[in-house]
């Protein structure tokens, strides 16, 4: 059969064409995912010299912070500036009111300190939630069975003052908590801090994604019948993406400087309606379960871990978020200096 029959019309436009070489692809390439829009994930713990390999989270460790020093440097020589650092605390310095939150020389505080010292240049971004400072494993204060919103918000005012007097550069409640960003933004002010700028979890989804994180941190409610035995009671419903849009509203009108959803790549519909609905910068959080579960299929050879993990952050991107927390920041940043990308 002859493989080119003349009498077949001929299209006139030919996608292909652009596709054709290397070259050709990246002149037209839509989404550009560069390094230095990348913020790597970090978690502390107490000791020198001191880490700890998080099994579930292979090339990652809980990392004492001469070692957090050694990594941030790692990463800026690689064009990754940006770290989300988090803390994973003693268990004898766990409470119910989880007082150490506000505890100036805190393991986190003491952390900021150490980086911007030795590492000025980094930008330092703090969680502010309550997990883990907390003895019941909740993003807020407990009591009768329930997470109390307002009474949360006060100590997460006064935890996000202490980050940015440590010389925290942005805080970035994670909690889900109502009103917590007017509150945080209203105490950062009167405290003098005005440059420092408000990541807001905006979209936070009670999702089944977020297991390796929690072993990180020993962060998960504990068995008691009168805690809550999940978080569904102020995170999101998975379902639900029109409320993600309420958020928002309330966020920017609260003075957030920037919209989180977490996690990313089940919601990108999520990311890119609210990349749509505002002009703040969009970040997303690539959790450690998405993470995760690249490296475990690539160990097993199911998946090549390079073109899938650069696969999933691109489409984040493309989704629309300006900035990706990411635990593949290291790798990804390597690639790009090797021209593998």
């Amino acid at each position: 059969m002859d493989p080119n029959p003349s009498s077949l019309p001929r299209p006139r436009r030919r996608p292909r064409r652009l596709r054709r070489s290397p070259v050709i692809r990246g002149l037209v390439r839509e989404t550009r995912l560069t390094p230095d829009r990348l913020v790597l994930p970090l978690f502390v713990v107490d000791g020198q010299d001191r880490a700890e390999p998080i099994a579930a989270m292979p090339g990652h460790a809980r990392l004492s912070v001469d070692l957090i020093i050694r990594r941030c440097r790692e990463a800026i020589e690689l064009g990754v500036g940006a770290f989300a650092l988090f803390p994973a605390i003693d268990p004898k310095l766990k409470t119910p009111d989880a007082r150490e939150a506000v505890n100036p020389e805190n393991l986190l505080c003491t952390a900021v300190r150490a980086v911007h010292e030795s590492v000025p240049q980094a930008c330092l971004i703090t969680d502010i939630a309550l997990d883990p400072y907390s003895s019941v494993g909740h993003d807020g204060l407990v009591s009768g069975g329930v997470v109390l919103n307002d009474q949360t918000v006060d100590v997460l005012a006064q935890m996000a003052v202490v980050h940015a007097q440590a010389g925290a550069d942005v805080v970035a409640p994670s909690d889900m908590m109502d009103g917590r960003v007017g509150a945080i933004r209203a105490a950062l002010d009167q405290a003098g801090a005005h440059d420092v700028g408000i990541i807001s979890y905006t979209a936070k989804y009670a999702s089944s994604f977020y297991g390796p994180f929690r072993e990180a941190l020993d962060s998960a409610p504990v068995d008691d019948p009168n805690v809550p035995k999940d978080k569904q009671a102020y995170q999101m419903d998975p379902a639900n993406v029109r409320e993600a849009a309420i958020e928002a509203r309330l966020d920017e009108a609260e003075g957030a400087d920037m919209l989180m959803v977490k996690p990313a790549l089940p919601y990108l519909d999520v990311i890119s309606r609210l990349r749509a609905a505002s002009d703040l910068p969009i970040a997303a959080y690539h959790v450690s379960g998405e993470y995760a579960m690249v490296k475990a299929a690539a160990e097993k050879g199911w998946l090549d871990e390079r073109s899938c993990m650069t696969e999933a952050l691109t489409g984040i991107a493309r989704a629309g978020a300006d900035v990706i927390f990411t635990y593949a920041a290291l790798d990804y940043a390597r690639w790009w200096r090797d021209g593998l990308l």
